[in-house]
């Protein structure tokens, strides 16, 4: 698949993308219940966020040439997405530390979670970038209705990710012993790896949530168009890249190990 150009070709590439990382997501979660392949889950994961970061977070733009002097809104923006980027990679090492702690802390163990529950939200958060990409593309050809449209759903979806995980998964993880058997989250390492690696987490949905909403408020005020719309770029990404951690966090979480 290529960099598309026309609206209608890049529209068809972002379904195409989705049902590759839906199918693989399926695809870890029966390994997960069947062969309890570690190696194969990384493997998935891996796939999935090398996905992610070319198609749905363009990463391939960084190499793109800023034409005009440094003045000119083509070249802001270049320098902006670098900048974007290396804030991504800074924040990526908080995420990284937390990945390290479960695996040093709980080893081939995982918390005692609701999988039909992790696979549920998980499948939301996937379909939110599905819908993010879409707004993006739409509002890069000039099509606001379509962007506003796929952007409140993107919204939408997210707060269901956020709700599921913090309302329902986390009183569920008590309910199911997490806290009981191994201590509360400040005393008990499976229970403080597993809120802090949730929570962090949807410190960074809420915030995501945030910007959505400031770009929706722009372009309801017609402040983007086809040619200048970094804003809405710069949302996509750090919307897409949530998704990425999630696509990491998920099967530390809910697939890899078995309970004790």
């Amino acid at each position: 698949m290529s960099h598309t150009q026309d609206k209608s070709s890049a529209l068809r590439q972002g379904v195409l993308i989705f049902i590759y990382l839906a199918a693989l997501t399926a695809l870890e979660y029966f390994i997960a219940v069947t062969f309890k392949a570690v190696s194969i889950l990384v493997i998935v994961a891996m796939i999935k966020a090398a996905l992610v970061m070319y198609y749905y977070m363009h990463i391939y733009k960084l190499n793109a040439e800023n034409e005009g002097d440094e003045h000119s809104y083509s070249y802001k923006t270049g320098t902006n997405r670098l900048g974007l980027w290396l804030f991504l990679l800074s924040d990526s090492f908080v995420f990284a530390g937390l990945m390290t702690a479960r695996i040093n802390l709980l080893g081939l163990t995982r918390p005692p979670l609701n999988q039909l529950l992790g696979l549920a939200v998980t499948a939301v958060l996937l379909l939110s970038s599905f819908f993010m990409n879409r707004g993006e593309t739409a509002m890069a050809h000039g099509d606001k209705k379509g962007f506003m449209n796929n952007t409140l759903i993107t919204f939408v979806l997210g707060l269901g990710f956020l709700l599921g995980v913090v309302l329902v998964e986390w009183r569920l993880a008590a309910e199911e012993g997490l806290v009981a058997s191994f201590g509360t989250p400040a005393t008990g390492p499976m229970g403080a790896v597993f809120y802090m690696m949730t929570g962090m987490h949807a410190f960074h949905v809420f915030t995501g949530l945030i910007f959505l909403g400031v770009v929706w408020n722009n372009a309801r005020k017609d402040l983007y168009s086809a040619e200048k719309h970094w804003g809405v770029e710069a949302a996509a990404v750090y919307w897409h890249f949530v998704d990425l951690v999630w696509i990491f966090f998920y099967p530390a979480l809910y697939l890899i190990g078995k309970l004790l």
